[in-house]
């Protein structure tokens, strides 16, 4: 956290002030901010109502690069070329599979899953029902049929989203277009420990897409990878 810095208001401690000034100055040129090495315990964990309430006080006005993450802040991932074209595929592709009036893809919006301290926002979602609907709250997970993630140098923790979060939420499957193997993981089955089915769909496989057991079309895993 940067330390503000002091001012005197008085003759008589200008100098004292200025000694000050020098110290934190020479403070703050020795600490790395990005890397500080410790992080001290007893970390403070937000709920999601209190992270609500930051995003909409403006307290956070990086908002769009940050998502709540089991009570914590994180970093969102930049997205490279090859992350959003995939993104876009996918959109494309859902729009053509998914009937409308029941269902909808969100590209990049919260997700409220207030029993694990979260709200991220995944690369997509789909939600129950029509974009509308969903005016005045978030989905939270009885609305959300599917989620995505796009994976390169994020794939580790879009894994970990699966145990950790996607599947004790109760997300009924999960998607992972992992772009260093080139394939499509399917998460389905969730359970408080995460998921309990694992399918691996290769590049020249299809994925379906089910949603509540119903298949409602299928995707080439070559359409929505990059060149």
């Amino acid at each position: 956290m940067p330390i503000p810095e002091a001012h005197a208001t008085e003759n008589a401690g200008t100098s004292c002030m200025s000694t000050l000034d020098s110290t934190l100055d020479s403070t703050q040129t020795e600490i790395n901010v990005s890397e500080p090495g410790w992080i001290p315990s007893g970390l403070y964990r937000i709920s999601v109502d209190q992270y609500e309430a930051m995003v909409a006080s403006g307290a956070l006005p990086t908002r769009n690069r940050l998502h709540l993450i089991n009570g914590y802040l994180v970093a969102k991932m930049t997205q490279n070329p090859p992350h959003a074209i995939v993104d876009e595929l996918l959109g494309v592709a859902f729009a053509r599979i998914l009937p409308a009036d029941r269902y909808h893809a969100r590209s990049a919006k919260p997700v409220r899953i207030p029993g694990r301290d979260s709200e991220p926002d995944p690369d997509r979602a789909i939600a129950r029902g029509t974009p509308r609907d969903f005016g005045h709250h978030h989905p939270e997970p009885r609305e959300i049929a599917l989620i995505v993630e796009i994976a390169d140098s994020s794939l580790a923790d879009d894994r970990k989203l699966a145990t950790h979060l996607y599947g004790p939420a109760g997300i009924p499957v999960y998607w992972i277009v992992n772009l260093v193997d080139r394939q499509v993981e399917v998460y389905s089955d969730p359970g408080p420990t995460g998921y309990r089915s694992l399918e691996v769909i290769a590049e020249d496989g299809s994925v379906p897409v089910t949603i509540d057991g119903q298949t409602l079309g299928q995707i080439a895993v070559a359409e929505i990878l990059p060149s």
